[in-house]
């Protein structure tokens, strides 16, 4: 008895193996993606999904079979059918999710799942219960079989190889599957091809308890399709999310790495920042306790970082702070770390073996920060000064060496800069007092403390005849509430390091002025005034509006003012210096190049200087009378000044023979403690008023006090 088959459900048979390849690989794709437990749940899935698939495809094969008899499918052996697919398909998943197949588990796998294959399909045809039974051609069947092991050779080769989650497998995935489900529709009709049936056969299904053939090819069809659709479109998605999901865990992850990189690091530098320092330092300490070998913390501060940023902007300040990082990492090694706590303070946790070792760092860091910064054309030069702290010996956790290092670097500080020093504890003592100075120092002003004291400054006579006055040069004090009246040298080094200088000098300008508006007021009109500038002070771009504005409220014609600079400032950034001093000039204020002698001037930039007045360092004046090298130098500068048009200042005048030896030189003025000591406003009127009518001092003057210039 021959039978014939339905071509639309052959078709359909062959989209339905295609369908359900595609979602096998899908679905193997996912299972190896997910984790353990969700795994386990994606693989059940998978599997009756698959199964459902590769029975459906047998099923509607069958179906579109045709007999010239009734048929029928007994219920129970039809699903042992389905139940063989889906544990054969969970095999296939399982065995294509592993991390490695070897050839002789894939080869093992593709033996039993065609096996499973096979007895899927043998077992649908043994539903129909065919009375004879059905008797198999040897060759097809053995046929049979071997198409089903290759094609699930075949299928796990390719699942296996496509279970990736790259975008590009989709459409490999796709013809993978056509592959597949040619595949296994082969392995299908050729054991259909292996069955004869006895004529005048009989079908024992074809009952009431059996299935009927008219509708269930449709159901199957329809349910099948539903039910690897849904599968497919929940995979699809459930995929999506896992890439979005993905993605938020990269983003996530990058913005923790990120949030972990801004909490422990300078945003500027990219340094370490205090609180890595301070969890690095704790494990060099107990690593130091087990190992015994030593470390050194170095507190680094930049000399000069102030001047620089109040004169070009933080903009080139952040770039010589970026600069500077770089240049003292590049001398360090690895197992160090370099930290910046802000401003231009820096911290250096390195492993040394004593102290010596330290020192020839320190070194080290000094060279390479002292080298000038080439930032947008401009040639920056800052200089550090550096204290060092050993463990265990100068502490033994890392407050007390951070203090100590800060201690040892405030030493270096005031032992010149550019250079370092090693904690001692009788550092502990001075900062302290420092400490309390400069806490005291913040309210000096608005506690009324700062106070001016005038030192006169006399033009020298002609021919012989007194010193006349011409006017004063205004020195600070301070009145401090324990430690009585405080010279400059106890608290300006101080007030530049903590940036209050330019207040303070901006107080000493104002206060000046005021003075003097009150002498002119009380006829003394021909009086000048001189007040010293410091770095901080000069390179402020505050300084030219804050002088004019002084001198508009106080009613000063500005060539009454003259301002004392440095020569070492006048000549440091010379192109800077002189664009300010050609902005004063413009005022109408006088200059003064203080300390002359003492600096590096050159003759070239000099001349460019538009200042009116060089003031001769007193260290030349002292030994005027015995050092021959001294007065040719004294004349030399008085010669240079006449030549540039200059007004020679001599102070540190204290014997009448530097008198009258500054006086034949041809000296200008004169200032010292011959002519008169730094007095209150109110004293120094009345020994102006006490001078003889000449203009020369008498006896108001000279007025012997304590304190010095």
């Amino acid at each position: 008895m021959s039978g014939s088959y339905s071509n639309l459900l052959v078709l359909c048979s062959l989209l339905i193996a295609i369908l359900a390849s595609y979602t096998a690989l899908h679905m193997a794709g996912h299972v190896a993606a997910a984790g353990q437990r969700a795994g386990r749940w994606w693989l059940a899935g998978g599997a009756c999904a698959m199964g459902l698939g590769i029975w459906s495809m047998h099923f509607v094969g069958m179906l579109a079979f045709r007999l010239p008899i009734a048929l029928g499918y007994d219920l129970g052996i039809t699903l042992g059918s389905l139940l063989a697919a889906m544990a054969t398909s969970a095999f296939a998943l399982w065995l294509a999710t592993r991390s490695r197949m070897p050839w002789p588990a894939c080869a093992g796998g593709s033996l039993l799942m065609g096996c499973g294959i096979a007895l899927m399909h043998y077992m649908g045809m043994a539903a129909l219960r065919m009375q004879p039974s059905i008797d198999y051609h040897r060759g097809w069947f053995l046929a049979s079989i071997l198409v089903a092991v290759a094609a699930s050779a075949a299928a796990l080769w390719i699942a296996f190889r496509l279970r990736g989650e790259k975008r590009r497998h989709y459409f490999a995935r796709a013809a993978a599957a056509v592959i597949m489900g040619l595949a296994v529709v082969g392995m299908h009709y050729t054991g259909m091809a292996a069955a004869r049936f006895a004529p005048g056969a009989m079908c024992g299904a074809a009952g009431a308890r059996a299935l009927p053939a008219d509708w269930l090819a449709v159901l199957v069809i329809v349910t099948t399709v539903a039910i690897l659709g849904i599968t497919l479109v929940v995979s699809v998605l459930d995929r999506q999310l896992q890439v979005r999901t993905s993605r938020l865990a990269a983003s996530l992850a990058q913005a923790n790495s990120e949030l972990v990189q801004a909490a422990l690091h300078d945003p500027l530098t990219r340094l370490p920042n205090r609180m890595l320092l301070r969890d690095r330092m704790e494990h060099a300490i107990e690593a130091s306790a087990g190992s015994g070998r030593p470390f050194a913390v170095l507190f680094m501060d930049l000399d000069g970082f102030k001047a620089v940023n109040d004169a070009y902007g933080h903009q080139k300040g952040d770039a010589l702070l970026v600069e500077t990082g770089r240049r003292v990492r590049a001398v360090l090694r690895s197992q160090d770390t370099l930290a910046r706590l802000g401003g231009d303070e820096f911290v250096l946790l390195a492993h040394v073996d004593g102290p010596s070792d330290a020192a020839v760092l320190a070194e080290t860091i000094i060279e390479a920060v002292s080298v000038p910064v080439q930032i947008d054309g401009l040639e920056l030069a800052v200089s550090t000064s550096i204290g060092i702290a050993m463990h265990p010996a100068d502490g033994a956790d890392e407050r007390e060496l951070m203090a100590h290092a800060d201690a040892a670097m405030y030493h270096a500080k005031d032992a010149g800069r550019n250079g370092y020093a090693f904690f001692a504890p009788s550092m502990n003592s001075a900062t302290h007092r420092q400490l309390s100075l400069l806490g005291d120092l913040r309210h000096a002003i608005e506690r009324d403390q700062l106070m001016l004291h005038y030192q006169p400054k006399f033009q020298a006579g002609d021919g012989g005849g007194p010193p006349r006055l011409a006017g004063a040069e205004a020195l600070l004090r301070w009145r401090h509430p324990l430690r009585g009246v405080l010279a400059p040298d106890a608290f300006i080094a101080l007030a530049e390091r903590s940036g209050l200088i330019v207040a303070i000098g901006d107080w000493v300008l104002d206060q000046a002025c005021a003075q003097l508006r009150l002498w002119h007021d009380a006829g003394h009109g021909d009086w000048t005034i001189a007040v010293n500038l410091s770095p901080a002070q000069f390179a402020a771009p505050s300084l030219l509006p804050t002088v004019e504005a002084t001198l508009r409220r106080h009613g000063i014609p500005a060539g009454k003012l003259t301002l004392e600079i440095t020569e070492n400032m006048a000549m440091r950034n010379v192109e800077v210096s002189l664009a300010i001093l050609h902005e004063l000039a413009a005022l109408g204020v006088k200059i003064s190049i203080d300390d002359f002698g003492t600096g590096y001037s050159s003759l070239l930039y000099l001349k460019r200087l538009p200042a009116t007045e060089l003031k001769i360092d007193r260290g030349f004046v002292r030994d005027l009378e015995h050092d021959s090298d001294d007065a040719a130098i004294v004349s030399s500068i008085v010669a240079l000044g006449r030549a540039l048009d200059l007004q020679v200042v001599a102070e540190g005048v204290e014997t009448d023979g530097q008198q009258r030896h500054l006086s034949e030189l041809g000296c200008d003025y004169l200032q010292g403690y011959l002519l008169g000591r730094p007095v209150t406003a109110e004293r120094f009127l009345e020994r102006a008023l006490a001078l003889p009518h000449a203009g020369g001092p008498g006896p108001g003057w000279p007025l012997r006090v304590a304190g010095g210039r």
